[in-house]
């Protein structure tokens, strides 16, 4: 037997499906939580009993994993479990909140300042610290930032998602601000973007940088989305992927250390810049993950990735787990890109690099494969041309982030040569729009009201896991001891 390895029967254990055991272990610990299932003490005595009368050590080692796995997950999960009580008590009554601004205020319907807050504290009708966030629409205040200290007053209805909860028509208080640097930096670089470019590349270059697009215009939202190239100008973790990956592909021969000294700046810079969104930081897990194995030289299976990845950010917060649709998207089109499209290309392209064209059309094809299901089922609608938009478009994301960040600089510096220095990406930023309204444009792209029951998504997944247990599979060779 090896150092580092345990073996059972003809299969060799490595600790590092020991780590993908414990990994999804947890994951189920914590889903159990939320149903307020446990782990009884009793279950645990008797595994203990079984596993010392067995005689096989790696049974023994992979029995406490699991059990360990499901103890901290439960464990977790019963503690969040006691800490979001106090929203089913004080849904449809009238409260009053001490929070802070999560996000920067755009204005809603009948003049409503709209902004997400985190650091809840609940000062009437009772006392109490409430975790995640929760959505508020109010007046009171001309502008709200991010990192407001807040005063509201309102009537609190549970939510669905990503939000715990939400108010309207409340009254919002400034009583202080803690507006960081960074903050500070990306206001003043969206007033530069405005300024060297005009509307709608201005905001749809924001959104692809950092994510604002509130300031799009609805048609321009209404195009992106019907072609399914609503991603790009999401807080999410597609840019940042593709800048990594841009990154690997420029550097990686040269230098590793310079390659991996790149992207750890520009992971940190985006993580900052995106006022660290949930799903740029999951992006940056696994991406920072993936790099460091590559560095070393070492390969790191898909599957521990993205459950190690999971289970840290589910471990952290459980609301993620329980009602965060996005934490879902963003695990289901990782699992394509790592674990679905490399085999696909592996056989088209046996010792070869890929096409650059082909290798993002296969991810897009095995991401989309990958959420389609889930969109289905929560959303009802799909697009028949994202395929199609992605290799059109989303192609030039890399050039057109980097043309819209000379012009948000040059806007911020040299605002009178702001038009100069723009005019890549205003031509860039111009032809990506141009394409997503003309591919809107084709009849019937956008489908809607097509939803799937619970039962059918969870075949569809199921088809799904066999055609990749398939692909991974390697071929029996019939006649090999003859």
């Amino acid at each position: 037997m090896r150092y580092g390895q345990l073996l059972i029967k003809d299969y060799a254990l490595r600790p590092t499906t020991l780590l993908t055991l414990f990994c999804a272990s947890v994951l189920a610990g914590l889903g159990a939580a939320r149903w307020q299932l446990a782990v009884p003490v009793w279950f645990g005595l008797v595994a203990a009993g079984v596993c010392l009368l067995l005689r096989r050590q790696t049974v023994l080692c992979m029995t406490w994993i699991v059990i360990a796995g499901l103890s901290l997950g439960v464990w977790r999960g019963a503690s969040m479990l006691q800490r979001v009580v106090p929203y089913s008590i004080l849904s449809g009554q009238k409260v009053s909140l001490r929070a802070v601004a999560q996000s920067d205020a755009i204005y809603a319907e009948k003049g409503q300042l709209s902004f997400a807050i985190e650091n809840i504290q609940v000062e009437q009708p009772i006392k109490a610290a409430l975790p995640g966030k929760m959505k508020v629409k109010g007046y009171g205040e001309l502008a709200v930032f991010k990192g407001d200290v807040l005063l509201i007053e309102g009537k609190m209805y549970k939510t669905r998602g990503g939000m715990q909860a939400s108010t309207s028509y409340a009254q919002v208080q400034r009583v202080d601000s803690h507006n960081a640097f960074i903050d500070t930096v990306r206001r003043k670089f969206a007033a530069g973007v405005q300024t060297a470019l005009p509307e709608p590349a201005a905001s749809f270059g924001l959104g692809l940088l950092v994510g604002q697009r509130n300031t799009l215009p609805f048609q321009t939202s209404q195009a992106l989305l019907m072609v399914g190239l609503v991603h790009i100008v999401a807080v999410s973790g597609y840019n940042l992927t593709i800048i990594l990956d841009a990154v690997r592909r420029l550097l990686g021969s040269r230098s590793k250390l310079l390659c991996v000294a790149v992207a750890a700046i520009l992971m940190i810079g985006f993580l900052f810049l995106t006022g660290m969104s949930a799903s740029i930081v999951r992006a940056s897990v696994v991406s920072g993950l993936s790099l460091i194995a590559w560095y070393y030289g070492r390969t790191i299976r898909p599957i521990l990735l993205i459950l190690l990845a999971a289970a840290g950010t589910a471990y952290v917060n459980p609301l993620y787990l329980w009602s965060d649709v996005g934490w879902y998207l963003s695990f289901l089109a990782f699992f394509g890109i790592l674990m679905i499209a490399p085999q696909i290309l592996s056989k088209l392209y046996k010792n070869r690099e890929a096409p650059l064209v082909l290798k993002m059309a296969v991810e897009t094809m095995a991401a989309e494969l990958m959420t389609l299901p889930l969109i289905l089922y929560i959303f009802g609608q799909m697009s028949l041309i994202g395929l199609v938009a992605n290799i059109v478009v989303a192609l030039f994301v890399p050039i057109a982030m980097l043309f819209t960040l000379a012009a948000g600089l040059a806007g911020m510096y040299l605002p009178m040569l702001s038009g100069v220095f723009a005019y890549p990406a205003k031509i860039m930023l111009t032809y990506m729009l141009d394409m997503a309204t003309l591919l809107s444009r084709v009849p019937n792209i956008f489908q809607t009201g097509v939803y799937i029951s619970l039962t059918d998504m969870l075949l569809c997944y199921g088809v799904i896991g066999s055609i990749v247990y398939l692909l991974y599979k390697r071929p029996k060779k019939w006649f090999a001891d003859i």
